[in-house]
Parts: C-alpha cells; sequence; structure tokens
C-alpha cells in the first residue's frame, strides 16, 4: 500500500513539474486516486485489470456520483496509467477503453456586448485600486486570456507599444495575445499612476494586491464580482465569463475560427467550436423572436 501511495504522489509531482497543472486539478485528481486505491483496498495498483477497472466504474456509479465527477475519475486513472506506462511500471492501461456516461454539451455562459457596456461604464475611480481593478477588467476581455495566466504577468511580458501581451499558458506554453486600445490604456493608466503606489518591493508582477504581492486568482474573482454588482449585472460572472465573450464576440463579428483558436491558446479547433453552437443558439433565438412566420 505504501509504494502505491508514493506511485500517486510521483504522479501528482509530475503533474505539477513537468505539465504546470494547477493546484486544483491535482487536488482533484488526488482525490480521484485515492478513490480508486479505496476500491482496491490492499491490492495493488500495479496489478489491476480491465475487469477490475470496470468494477470500479461501477462502485463509483454506485456511490451516486454525477456524470462530470464520474468522467473525471477515469480520466485521471487513465492519465494515471499513461503515466505509468511511459515510466515503464506498467505492461497496459486498463482504463484506456473504459467508457464513461455521455456528458451533456453545456454551453460557456458569456455576456452581451450591452452588458459589457454597463461593467465598463461602471469602472470609474482614480485610486490606484480602481485603475487596477479596470486594466485587469480590460484586459480579461480584450485579449481573452485566462485569469491564471494574468496572475503571472510580470512587466516585461507587456510590449504596449506594439497592442501585444507574453502569456504562460498550459502546459508551460508562452503565446503572444493581441489587445485593444483600450486595454492598452488602461494598462498604461495603471502602470504609471496605480502600479507605483502598491509596489512594496521590487516585484516584477504587473497586478498587485494591497500589500504589494502578487494578485492571486481568487482576488482577481472577488474584484470582478464587486464591479459586476456595481453593475447591476444580476446573472454569474467569472473572469471565465468574460474569456468567453470576447472568443463569442468575435466570431459574432465575423472572425475567423482558427484566430480565434490561436489567440485563446487552444491546442484543439474542436475546443473552440464549442463558440459556433453559442452563436447558433443566439441566431436561433433571434429569428423565433423576431420573425413573424418563425411560430404560429
Amino acid at each position: 500500500m505504501g509504494s502505491d501511495i508514493k506511485l500517486v504522489s510521483d504522479f501528482l509531482n509530475s503533474l505539477k513539474t513537468e505539465r504546470n497543472f494547477s493546484p486544483h486539478t491535482i487536488k482533484s485528481y488526488s482525490i480521484d486516486l485515492h478513490d480508486l486505491l479505496s476500491f482496491l483496498n490492499d491490492k495493488s495498483l500495479l496489478t489491476l485489470t480491465r475487469n477490475e477497472a470496470k468494477g470500479f466504474l461501477y462502485y463509483l456509479e454506485g456511490r451516486k456520483f454525477k456524470r462530470r465527477s464520474l468522467a473525471r475519475k477515469i480520466s485521471a486513472c487513465r492519465s494515471f496509467y499513461s503515466w505509468l506506462l511511459r515510466e515503464k511500471l506498467a505492461k497496459e492501461n486498463p482504463f484506456i477503453l473504459l467508457t464513461t456516461p455521455k456528458l451533456e454539451k453545456k454551453l460557456p455562459n458569456f455576456l452581451y456586448k450591452n452588458e459589457i457596456d454597463k461593467l465598463f461604464l461602471s469602472l470609474k475611480g482614480s485610486s490606484p485600486f480602481d485603475l487596477r481593478d479596470k486594466a485587469i477588467i480590460e484586459l480579461l476581455y480584450g485579449s481573452g486570456i485566462r485569469v491564471s495566466e494574468v496572475v503571472k504577468l510580470n512587466i516585461s511580458d507587456l510590449d504596449l507599444a506594439s497592442y501585444e501581451v507574453r502569456v504562460l499558458g498550459k502546459g508551460s506554453k508562452e503565446r503572444i495575445v493581441l489587445i485593444g486600445t483600450k486595454a492598452v490604456a488602461a494598462l498604461k493608466a495603471y502602470i504609471s499612476y496605480g502600479r507605483n503606489k502598491l509596489i512594496d518591493d521590487d516585484t516584477r508582477a504587473v497586478f498587485l494586491g494591497s500589500r504589494g504581492g502578487r494578485l492571486t486568482q481568487r482576488s482577481i474573482e472577488r474584484i470582478l464580482k464587486k464591479w459586476v454588482k456595481a453593475a447591476g449585472i444580476e446573472k454569474k460572472v467569472t473572469p471565465h465569463t468574460l474569456r468567453h465573450s470576447f472568443a463569442t464576440h468575435l466570431l459574432d463579428n465575423g472572425a475567423d475560427l482558427r484566430g480565434v483558436q490561436e489567440l485563446l491558446g487552444h491546442s484543439s479547433l474542436s475546443t473552440t467550436q464549442v463558440y459556433t453552437h453559442i452563436t447558433k443558439e443566439r441566431m436561433k433565438a433571434v429569428y423565433d423572436s423576431a420573425h413573424p412566420r418563425a411560430k404560429q
């Protein structure tokens, strides 16, 4: 059992050091793999058969896990055994052919153009915190980058003269994203008149908290929530909502799907294609509500 726990620990460490997984994902994978250890009791992970992998799925279904949780747990196990194969510690991946219940397709949540306008109209004030918050929200919507990418930004990553930002994305992959005049203006105002009043030491971070250190993802979520409330927007809005809005609005205005894929940093075009479903749903809604012969 002790050796199995070490295998799991080594795998989780590889996710952190080699694949740059987020702490949240690593914690979830840890829970999932310890569920597998509990299921196996004292049996070794290295001798797990395909039938036993199937038994683990039935065991999880019996515990009434939701489809999304089931899919993630099996995905964690599949990834773990793929790692064991690469490390030459296992001879097969017993989860490779295991199928999980089909997930319902969930369309991303986004803001309509009038809601985006309301949000930016609410961003008033000239304090260092106001300037910082406006720069963060302009950047999130103006570039579509992830909140995890925003917190990692250093001053050296900004090339405001060229309207470009260098971003460190998933798997430590670097990419250049474009930003518009509004985001550049907000960043210049923050850097010139706000950041220097927040900085406590010689930190390279772009966005700083009240103590002068690098902002966390949770802090940015709270900042956005505050301004969404100030704008009178009642739907739930997260930094990822602004990323979804960025992609949706680009496609609505004729942007090329592959171009949007590059800007978002998606490795697969199929990930980006979910946004085409949003535009189709919107077109249907507009047609149904506006055309006199759409509904009888």
